[in-house]
């Protein structure tokens, strides 16, 4: 289900005094929110009373949070030293980002975020995807891999593995729309999909494997899994 991005602008009036603008102006600027079409509305509304100039504009799915260990966050790689993930917006920055990749890199997938903007983010294997975002919100995190075509670079392999970050597999579309902006041919849906679902009983995450929807996390719960995607839902306990 496509959703709708509200992009705060630049302005603002004497709805605030001028010092609290100008730090909400500064934490906001770069910053997009998620939600649905009548959520982004009337957010637009409220921040426009308060002085905030917005605009919504389409996007793709839902907005994912870190929802990972806690520790890692703000701002550890996981001890990678690989920092924020290199945006690629273009055919022309991927193939500067490729050319500088080494065979041993290429040969196995790398770390890979689309932010609210709808920009690639990738990284290194081992990255955190956490680290890979800059901590932000995304539509979508997991593993990609490459190879040399006749034509030039393809998508050979894409999943939605992400720890962190854990989206569901209908984040696909925001994925495939930022592939197709770089130009890279790509399978078409997610090559290794992963289904993650929170218990509702132990609040644990859990990747559900061969459709078997039951709590695994440990051996006294062995609850039943909701078929929608719900990580992000259930308040931990």
């Amino acid at each position: 289900m496509r959703s709708r991005l509200l992009r705060l602008g630049p302005g603002g009036r004497a709805g605030l005094p001028l010092r609290q603008t100008r730090e909400l102006l500064d934490e906001l600027r770069d910053f997009d929110l998620s939600g649905t079409t009548v959520e982004m509305a009337y957010w637009r509304v409220r921040l426009a009373e308060r002085g905030v100039a917005a605009e919504t504009a389409d996007g793709f799915g839902r907005a994912y949070r870190y929802v990972g260990p806690p520790e890692l966050w703000p701002g550890d790689d996981g001890g990678t030293g690989t920092g924020r993930g290199q945006p690629v917006r273009t055919a022309g920055e991927f193939a500067a980002w490729v050319a500088e990749r080494t065979a041993a890199e290429l040969a196995e997938p790398f770390t890979f975020v689309v932010g609210l903007g709808g920009t690639l983010r990738l990284a290194p294997r081992r990255s955190e995807h956490m680290a890979c975002a800059g901590g932000e919100l995304v539509l979508s995190a997991g593993e990609i891999g490459f190879r040399r075509s006749r034509d030039g670079w393809e998508v050979e392999t894409v999943g939605n593995h992400s720890t962190g970050y854990c989206p569901d597999t209908t984040s696909w579309p925001a994925v495939a729309a930022a592939l197709t902006l770089v130009g890279l041919p790509h399978p078409g849906a997610f090559t290794h999909a992963a289904v993650f679902r929170r218990c509702p009983r132990c609040g644990n995450c859990n990747l559900v494997r061969k459709e078997h929807y039951a709590c695994a996390f440990c051996a006294f719960c062995d609850a039943d899994l909701p078929e929608h995607w719900n990580v992000d839902e259930v308040a931990l306990p």
